[in-house]
């Protein structure tokens, strides 16, 4: 089934270019199975995996992770600790799969508070797959949305500032050039696994007009069935952007 639809998809033309993903439910999935929530994070790198390969075989542009905001280091300290641990030996095993599959690879969020020695790996697995032209794969890490707004606009703040530009020069695209997603396509469709129905501050400036999808699966049974579900419910979708059905047809 998985195929068919896949091959569908493929031949339908409307995917989308930018998906984003709130990867929820990591540690209900460890808990509801007896285990430690570390284990539920461990356990939802296979379906990162997964999702990275489904999206470059089906060739979107761009696919945007939220792996860890701005408001998890309120967690307990070992869960971030583990988490923190994780995400540098994830990206030590993983960045050479990526950059053989020709994916780009790019952290996205205020890495400022991140160890030297994790930041030193972000900064050679950026590197290494710099200058590949397949997918954009975006790692949202101490991210949030009312973060990547506001540091957006200090730095047009500090143009205003030095004489290089005007206040009333400032343009709702100048604003989104200065966002951390701002070489990459319009965002699409945003996925969030795991039952909640918000974005939980993902995003916020380029999800305006995004389709949504929730889903109640926890984020490590999220498989290629459930991604290929909601991009097909997108597919499915009238996008209208504020005209009327008529406009959109004609």
């Amino acid at each position: 089934m998985s195929t068919e639809l896949k091959s569908q998809l493929l031949n339908s033309g409307n995917l989308p270019s930018h998906v984003a993903i709130i990867m929820d439910g990591n540690g209900r999935w460890a808990v509801r199975q007896g285990k430690r929530r570390v284990m539920g994070h461990k356990a939802g790198v296979e379906m990162v995996r997964e999702s990275v390969k489904l999206a470059s075989e089906l060739k979107l542009g761009a696919l945007t992770l939220f792996a860890f905001s701005s408001e998890n280091w309120r967690r307990p300290a070992e869960e971030v600790s583990v988490l923190m641990e994780l995400f540098f030996t994830v990206l030590s095993r993983e960045v050479k799969r990526l950059n053989r599959n020709n994916v780009k690879l790019q952290v996205i969020g205020d890495t400022c508070r991140f160890s030297d020695r994790l930041r030193n790996k972000i900064a050679k697995a950026e590197e290494l797959t710099a200058n590949n032209t397949g997918l954009v794969l975006s790692i949202a890490a101490n991210y949030g949305g009312r973060w990547d707004i506001t540091q957006a606009c200090q730095q047009l703040a500090t143009k205003v500032a030095d004489g290089q530009m005007a206040a009333s020069d400032i343009t709702e695209e100048l604003i989104n050039q200065h966002t951390c997603t701002a070489q990459l396509p319009e965002l699409d469709l945003m996925i969030r696994s795991g039952g909640d129905c918000r974005i939980s501050n993902f995003l916020l400036w380029q999800s305006a007009y995004t389709e949504l999808y929730f889903t109640d699966t926890l984020w490590p049974d999220f498989n290629e069935a459930e991604f290929l579900t909601a991009l097909a419910k997108f597919a499915d979708v009238e996008r209208r952007f504020g005209c009327t059905s008529e406009q959109v047809s004609s």
